[in-house]
């Protein structure tokens, strides 16, 4: 692995300035050193790509394509300010028979990689509970594995305060019967992140995320009984 691509400090601290100066007379005075610092990005994102793709089948094309604009959409949102301060992106698996989805935050003081599922739609969920009433005991297997709990900690994300309808609040697996967002997430410090080992701690994040993913990506394209509804 090229581990000698990194992350510069020079990238953390453009943002750093960015966030206290966020506007875009500022920004444009400083094209060149975003320009300069995405391509930091973008290449250390093209070097986890190729690596991940060794183990993995993706549906991203290139580092490039997997970083996120800079740009932020504030049609919608109180927040007017214009540019995100965070450098982030994310990775998409390949064919409906792969689900779940990787992503990447950097920033500093607060940079993290990610997977999982943000927003489930209604059917999901309810295909989610359905096999951890059925059967809980093989996920917890994977959150209970020594893996998962070095790396990840626990499984994160929203939850309901009471049971979901249709379950009972003494259910066997009430605390996974409640999620509504399944997601996994491991935090690393900017030494972490400006280290020459990052691009392989990165990588290892990742590449542990598979059994989350190989379990998800089972339930979710068979019906209760584990026949194929692909």
């Amino acid at each position: 692995m090229e581990n000698q691509i990194l992350i510069p400090q020079s990238a953390l601290d453009f943002l750093q300035l960015l966030k206290e100066n966020n506007n875009k007379p500022w920004f444009e005075a400083h094209k060149q050193e975003y320009l300069t610092e995405l391509n930091h990005i973008e290449t250390f994102a093209e070097a986890l790509l190729h690596e991940l793709s060794k183990t993995d089948v993706m549906e991203t094309k290139s580092g490039k394509k997997s970083v996120y604009r800079i740009y932020r959409d504030i049609r919608f949102s109180k927040d007017k300010t214009p540019f995100k301060t965070f450098w982030g992106g994310s990775y998409t698996r390949a064919t409906a028979s792969r689900r779940g989805g990787y992503y990447f935050h950097l920033e500093k003081g607060n940079s993290f990689f990610a997977g999982g599922f943000w927003g489930p739609n209604a059917a999901d969920l309810k295909r989610i509970r359905a096999e951890f009433d059925h059967d809980p005991e093989s996920f917890q297997k994977i959150l209970n594995s020594k893996t998962f709990r070095n790396t990840f900690g626990t499984l994160q994300g929203e939850q309901l305060k009471t049971a979901p309808k249709g379950f009972d609040i003494n259910h066997k697996a009430i605390d996974l019967l409640r999620f509504k967002q399944f997601l996994i997430i491991r935090r690393f410090s900017d030494d972490e992140v400006l280290s020459p080992q990052f691009l392989g701690q990165a990588l290892e994040t990742m590449q542990s995320m598979r059994p989350f993913f190989d379990y998800m990506s089972e339930i979710l394209t068979t019906d209760i009984n584990g026949a194929s509804i692909l």
